[in-house]
């Protein structure tokens, strides 16, 4: 249950897109953190290492062929590593195929300085619907998820999980509150319940909702049904940019 500051109310955790009117900047946090049983965690755990491990064998020639046009394509490293924020806040590096110029921070802070729009747009969701960063060839790998391919090395090293939350930069642990603690009380996921659910159509408070809700109501079984709505929200391509 959520409740903001100063309001009152009462909201079924099932429900997460309910909870999305009681969020904002300063939340008061009364659902407990996540406590999986051992056996639970162990297997959710051995199900992400045994998934990770054939993805990984089964789609190493993709994976080469990927890296090898975004080497092509400019020369640069095709890896992008940025640390994000693990399982109790740890951080870890992220890793991604590069789908930006190297020279991304440079150029969003020059565009975000000229465009007020983009600016707004970028302190409300930390994305941008243009973003003058994303190479033609980054285009395509954002829009199918191709991207994210590497993040199986990280679901190897336990930094992250299969399904769970989204992994964010410290920048936007303010936006998260007292839900932040809860939120990653369990590792980080290469989907959940964010992806499943739009992604970049949600808004912020949407999304926070959604991770909260998947902390507070964990199940290896829940884990699995995400899995598979994961294959349909990729081919629909649907808030993918």
């Amino acid at each position: 249950m959520l409740r903001p500051v100063g309001t009152p109310t009462s909201i079924t955790p099932s429900s997460p897109h309910h909870m999305v009117e009681t969020i904002n900047e300063a939340l008061v946090m009364t659902l407990p953190a996540a406590s999986p049983a051992r056996v639970g965690w162990a297997a959710k755990r051995g199900l992400d290492t045994a998934v990770a491990l054939t993805a990984l064998c089964l789609l190493l020639p993709l994976l080469l062929f990927i890296a090898l046009l975004i080497w092509i394509s400019d020369g640069s490293a095709p890896i992008f590593r940025h640390v994000r924020l693990g399982r109790h806040g740890r951080p870890f590096g992220c890793l991604k195929f590069r789908s930006m110029v190297p020279d991304g921070d440079a150029i969003l802070a020059g565009h975000l300085a000229a465009y007020p729009q983009a600016r707004a747009e970028w302190e409300a969701t930390h994305k941008l619907t243009r973003d003058p960063r994303v190479t033609t060839l980054g285009q395509v790998l954002r829009k199918t998820s191709l991207d994210e391919l590497p993040q199986l090395w990280n679901v190897m090293r336990g930094e992250m999980s299969l399904v769970g939350p989204r992994p964010i930069v410290q920048s936007e642990v303010t936006r998260y509150g007292a839900a932040f603690a809860t939120c990653f009380s369990v590792p980080p996921g290469l989907t959940g319940l964010w992806q499943v659910s739009g992604r970049s159509d949600t808004t912020y408070a949407e999304r926070v909702a959604l991770d909260l809700d998947y902390a507070g109501r964990w199940s290896l079984r829940r884990d699995i049904a995400i899995m598979l709505r994961t294959v349909p929200a990729v081919l629909r391509q649907r808030g993918s940019r």
